[in-house]
């Protein structure tokens, strides 16, 4: 289902601006459609929406993706990714993967000024799929009495 031409055509970008304008549109219930464009107030929230895309594998991981990096092919995804894990974060992680791998696409329209504290789970920077229940430092072996 998702390709080169799915990041890079219209579909992305549809999925991306109706996250946008059902967050505004959820925001702003009293506003009919036939209102939107002139309503200054709706206008102004639906232009400060930040977008966050979720990339989720067929093997349990998922990614923060920050935007496609161009290394002259189009037969693999490769993409920057935003790091949750503070180690990471002070460099870029590139990641590439087949198409085929990405089982669900999630967009999440926020207002800055109404982010949740509690952000989903990225897996991606994890030793597993199965190490989103433990942080990195409880896989430490525990000292046993025996």
């Amino acid at each position: 289902m998702f390709n080169y031409d799915w990041f890079t055509g219209t579909l992305f970008e549809q999925q991306k601006q109706n996250a946008r304008l059902r967050c505004a549109r959820k925001r702003f219930a009293d506003v009919t459609p036939d209102q939107e464009a002139t309503h200054a107030e709706f206008q102004t929230f639906l232009a400060e929406l930040e977008v966050r895309t979720l990339l989720y594998l067929r093997d349990g991981f998922s990614y923060e993706f920050k935007g496609l990096v161009n290394i002259g092919s189009t037969s693999t995804m490769t993409f920057e990714c935003e790091p949750v894990d503070e180690h990471y974060k002070v460099g870029a992680f590139v990641v590439s993967l087949a198409y085929d791998e990405i089982i669900r696409i999630e967009v999440f329209a926020v207002h800055p000024k109404e982010k949740p504290e509690d952000m989903p789970i990225i897996t991606g920077f994890r030793g597993g799929p199965t190490d989103v229940l433990m942080p990195r430092d409880g896989i430490r072996d525990e000292p046993r009495d025996d």
